[in-house]
């Protein structure tokens, strides 16, 4: 789905934003529950992508994307949940943060070890990921730095 044809440019970013935000569900899901990766993904592609509930309709996904950010975030979680302690300050480890924060830093972890997006463009998805869960908090700006340490720490020559 990452090259269906006849998708303008806008439509593309949209189906990417919304499996980002739907990888950090996803990972949030399985933190809470016996659920492989594999049955959480399905569930999600059954029930999520482009479903329509009571006549509110769920944004359809960048399939390929989707399954690739939690195939990576569970295939490199070490790696990742190293370099998101490295980036947290001594008093907030990783196992002390919000849940959804872990989720969205292990999705956002999972691009940046593994995929050829600029860290910039990373960074922006996941921040305004942050500010549509936490629309009242200062947590945007707390995924910014994490996440900011985080890319310089794993991709050093991409800034």
């Amino acid at each position: 789905m990452t090259n269906t044809p006849g998708l303008s440019g806008n439509q593309k970013r949209k189906m990417k934003s919304a499996s980002r935000l739907y990888a950090v569900q996803a990972l949030f899901q399985m933190e809470h529950s016996d659920q492989t990766s594999d049955a959480v993904c399905e569930e999600f592609l059954d029930h999520r992508f482009g479903a329509d509930y009571d006549g509110a309709q769920f944004a359809e996904g960048d399939v390929d994307l989707f399954r690739q950010t939690i195939a990576n975030a569970v295939d490199n979680q070490a790696q990742i949940d190293q370099l998101t302690d490295r980036a947290l300050v001594a008093k907030w480890p990783l196992g002390r943060i919000d849940p959804t924060l872990r989720a969205l830093f292990r999705a956002a972890g999972a691009e940046m070890v593994s995929s050829d997006v600029p860290p910039k463009v990373i960074i922006s998805e996941y921040v305004d990921l942050a500010s549509a869960f936490f629309p009242e908090g200062k947590e945007a700006k707390f995924v910014n730095a994490v996440l900011d340490h985080m890319a310089h720490d794993a991709l050093p020559d991409s800034f």
